[in-house]
């Protein structure tokens, strides 16, 4: 049972759009009725915001269900959560407002937005998670909900990758899942908590710090070691770290753009705030600093890094590329967190924020540019800065930001990353670290600037065309989150005082 009072207000944000995207789906009259179904979704969407604005300013905890003594499915709310949920809800909201216009080529819609919203529910489940079991739920619950996203197309091509998606998913899943079992183990409680509570003793067994007799369940430095890269690797595959990194290049191109934006912008975070919570709320920085397993953990973060930015640098399919870039860009986040030093975690925070307002904006970009032209590789969009200068131009800021230049917000982020490294202590890894951000840097100006070159410098045999923008409903929500990258790049230091003090208070 968890102390404090009971708050029912963190339920509301959860149970709200699951109960409306279950009404799109089941309801049969807003199939034929466009405006009542995007009246109600959209009406959705702005209260669920409003909901979970409400319900980070909330404190307490809320106990869902005590299955048995020691398994407990809670609600409870930190730095973490209002980082994660506030993020997902607003992004979720402009991504819907785009959907209204692009949606209106696919078929089916009604099934886009009714799974749409069930997934809006269960991510804010899962930010709002207060321990381990809570989170495990919702994550499995997150992958089968999502997976209709990627299936809407329903060709061979969609289905293939869906399958794709749930069998690494899946898999990766049941890797972490041994671990968790090897923490609840050593732990009983599973609650997280700043700074983790696992020790290593001089003997080599690990203990948890809250037990009332910490002798009384030790268990090898060994096993405790395998089970958390266990975790690492399970969970890193939903935010494509390499060896489960496969998923992600054949799912986007697949699945709708609106579908690809929030799989690429929040989705694969669900992957990194899992490996957060059980290394820095569960076992703590300092079962890990220094062992084999954080060794491991920067070299794959590292490798991803790379290989993410030269498959994506060697691909002719925009939004392929864009899943390659994904690939590379989550994997900044998990060598942040990998070194375990404050500056890095900043770095590894704001860059959760920085990236998802950026690959939001570029898939939804894309989206707008095979919408419009219908096609779908870089060479074919030359002389695209004719036809629409105003999207283009998007593209290209954010599209800075992702390569980190100033002032934009990659900048900030990546100079967090490139400093904590360096003063990490970690040896190699803390020059090699900026060395392959850096060349990761160029690589991603290598294959996001050639469309902007391209586009508003085509040469003289290029084929002319007519101004043709986007609608409103697509142009607006890539303003707002282009001018949201590059604001946070300019007056970062709200969000940056708030991620030191998150830092501060985790990293013991």
């Amino acid at each position: 049972m968890y102390e404090g009072n009971e708050n029912i207000g963190m339920l509301l944000p959860v149970v709200l759009p699951i109960a409306a995207g279950a009404a799109v789906l089941l309801a049969k009259g807003l199939r034929r009725n466009r405006k009542t179904l995007l009246t109600l979704v959209l009406g959705t969407l702005f209260l669920e915001a409003a909901l979970v604005v409400w319900a980070l300013y909330a404190k307490g905890t809320l106990n869902l269900w005590q299955m048995t003594d020691s398994i407990c499915l809670a609600f409870g709310i930190d730095e973490v959560s209002r980082l994660f949920a506030g993020l997902t809800a607003g992004v979720w909201l402009f991504v819907g407002i785009y959907s209204i216009s692009y949606m209106k080529h696919e078929q089916e819609e009604h099934q886009f937005f009714g799974f749409y919203l069930i997934v809006l529910g269960i991510l804010i489940g899962f930010d709002f998670s207060k321990n381990l079991i809570t989170m495990y739920v919702f994550y499995e619950l997150m992958t089968l909900t999502s997976l209709p996203l990627v299936l809407h197309e329903r060709t061979r091509e969609a289905v293939m990758a869906g399958l794709k998606y749930l069998f690494y998913s899946v898999a990766g899943a049941f890797l972490a899942l041994f671990g968790i079992f090897v923490l609840i183990r050593i732990c009983g409680n599973q609650t997280f908590t700043p700074g983790g509570v696992i020790r290593c003793l001089d003997d080599g067994t690990m203990v948890c710090i809250l037990r009332d007799s910490i002798g009384t369940e030790r268990i090898g430095q060994g096993l405790f070691l395998g089970a958390m890269l266990c975790i690492l690797i399970g969970f890193g595959a939903k935010a494509g770290m390499f060896p489960l990194h496969g998923w992600l290049p054949t799912a986007h191109p697949a699945a709708p753009a609106p579908a690809s934006a929030v799989l690429s912008g929040v989705i694969t975070k669900s992957g990194v705030l899992a490996i957060l919570r059980v290394v820095y709320f569960v076992a703590g920085p300092q079962a890990l600093r220094g062992t084999w397993v954080q060794q491991i953990w920067i070299l794959l973060t590292l490798t991803t890094v790379f290989m993410g930015s030269m498959l994506a640098y060697k691909e002719p399919v925009l939004k392929k590329r864009l899943a390659y870039s994904t690939v590379s860009q989550v994997s900044y986040v998990l060598f942040g967190l990998s070194v375990l030093q404050e500056q890095a975690f900043v770095g590894a925070m704001s860059h959760i924020v920085f990236h998802s307002l950026i690959k939001n904006a570029l898939f939804l970009c894309a989206g707008a540019m095979i919408v419009i032209t219908g096609k779908t590789r870089v060479e074919e969009l030359r002389g695209l800065g004719v036809q629409m200068p105003l999207l283009l131009s998007c593209y290209t800021i954010v599209s800075l930001g992702l390569v980190g230049i100033p002032p934009t917000s990659g900048f900030v982020s990546k100079w967090y990353l490139a400093t904590g490294a360096l003063a990490s202590g970690t040896g190699i890894w803390a020059w090699l670290g900026p060395a392959v951000l850096l060349v990761s840097a160029l690589l991603t100006a290598g294959y996001l600037l050639p469309l902007t070159i391209q586009g508003f410098f085509p040469g003289a045999d290029s084929p002319e065309g007519r101004k043709s923008e986007p609608s409103v409903w697509m142009m607006g929500p890539i303003l707002v989150l282009t001018a949201g990258a590059l604001l946070l790049g300019c007056f970062p230091g709200r969000l940056l005082a708030m991620l030191e003090a998150a830092a501060a208070s985790t990293l013991l």
